[in-house]
């Protein structure tokens, strides 16, 4: 189908398809597909009919700049029918803004793939779709803007928790694994008072409780106990693990693109617990003489304690809840400067790679999500912190990632 329009764009053939995770079943099926720009913008809506034996599928849309050779142009200024539990029927419609993106995304050899995947959700998470979105921002803590392509993969819908926590300890302790307790007063409240290492160690038994393959090992052996640098992760494995930073900002900024908070242009006491007056809507003012400036800094306040309450605030697009507050949350990835040329599936820099300012402070790791502070620069999607992978606070916590593994 071919369509000239205004903005330089011209829609070329469109390919509909549909997989599953189980061999039993049937693949899903998208039909019927249109495409048409609006008139005078730069708004392309996306047209389908859906068919599957499950009542809802995953749908993913892939955009190739170059008559299909490659389909990595940034997918995340994408809303509507898209993502996790659509439901199947006719008449599905995903708007894509094609003015929104690094060098604005205008090519005469546009190409549209539209994938439904009738992968079954593990309970809890979220399937985050397989796609492109720009990474950082190049305000303070943001570390600048590079396109990054990700797998698909599972996230967690809410920070592990302390009963959570607890019920994989009793079984850690007569199964070999060596845990810390954790922090947290209140059962459904977020676990914290927590290391990396602890972190890693308990996805690992989890793991090991459910059946699964843990992803964490040293020299091919399930780590069980310790802290040591050597930690490889088996990322086709199909347990649980922390999210890459990609994995986490991604996740972080849902269906949104260009947003600097995980639920648009403002946040409040209501989308993030910390300790701002909740009746009042906070925007980033980045007028002053540089980006770097964050401003306004929210009132000084009583924070719904991530220590004590089972606050869950909003969620973001993707059905995630505390993706900005409550917890400064672990992950993956040792901490340094991000490279600006494109990357896939990027895990963080090596040890030796870390910037020599913190090499005196031994491992270093990535942790997200802001906490409960008072500067609403820190909710940020882009921004990013650091801490010893060995330190436990009552500030720190973490939730879960799987990969799509066998």
């Amino acid at each position: 189908m071919k369509a000239k329009t205004k903005a330089l764009l011209v829609f070329s053939i469109l390919v509909a398809i549909g997989q599953t995770a189980g061999s039993e079943a049937a693949s899903p099926g998208v039909s019927n597909i249109t495409v048409t720009q609006r008139a005078d913008t730069k708004l392309v809506d996306i047209r389908y009919d859906l068919a599957a034996d499950t009542p809802t599928v995953v749908i993913a849309l892939e955009i190739s700049r170059d008559d299909g050779v490659t389909f990595s142009a940034p997918t995340t200024a994408v809303t509507g029918d898209i993502g996790a539990n659509i439901a199947v029927g006719t008449g599905k419609t995903m708007t894509w803004d094609a003015g929104v993106g690094r060098g604005q995304q205008y090519s005469p050899q546009t190409r549209f793939r539209v994938i439904a995947d009738g992968a079954l959700t593990p309970s809890g998470f979220s399937l985050i779709p397989a796609g492109t979105f720009t990474m950082g921002d190049y305000l303070m803590g943001g570390g600048g803007e590079h396109v990054v392509t990700l797998s698909a993969f599972y996230m967690g819908q809410k920070e592990v928790t302390k009963s959570e926590w607890d019920k994989v300890w009793i079984w850690a302790q007569a199964n070999g694994y060596r845990l810390a307790k954790g922090g947290g007063d209140v059962e459904n409240s977020s676990v914290h008072s927590i290391s990396w290492y602890d972190a890693m160690l308990w996805c690992n038994a989890r793991s090991e409780m459910e059946g699964l393959a843990p992803c964490y090992t040293i020299s091919g052996a399930t780590i069980k106990e310790g802290e040591s640098f050597d930690v490889d992760c088996d990322w086709t494995a199909n347990g649980y693990r922390l999210p890459s930073e990609a994995e986490w900002e991604r996740a972080a900024r849902g269906s949104l693109s260009g947003k600097p908070f995980p639920r648009g242009d403002t946040i409040n006491h209501r989308h993030a617990n910390d300790r701002a007056d909740g009746s009042v809507d906070l925007a980033l003012d980045t007028s002053g003489s540089t980006a770097d400036i964050q401003q306004p800094t929210p009132n000084e306040g009583s924070p719904d304690s991530s220590h004590d309450i089972p606050f869950i605030s909003s969620t973001n697009g993707d059905g995630l809840h505390d993706m900005a507050g409550n917890l400064w949350e672990w992950c993956w990835d040792n901490y340094g400067a991000y490279p600006m040329e494109a990357q896939t599936d990027p895990r963080g820099p090596a040890l030796d790679k870390i910037p020599r300012w913190l090499m005196g402070i031994r491992e270093i790791r990535v942790i997200r999500g802001g906490g409960d502070g008072t500067d609403v620069g820190r909710f940020r999607a882009a921004n990013r912190s650091y801490e010893r992978a060995g330190s436990r606070k009552n500030g720190w916590g973490f939730r879960l990632a799987r990969s799509l593994g066998p």
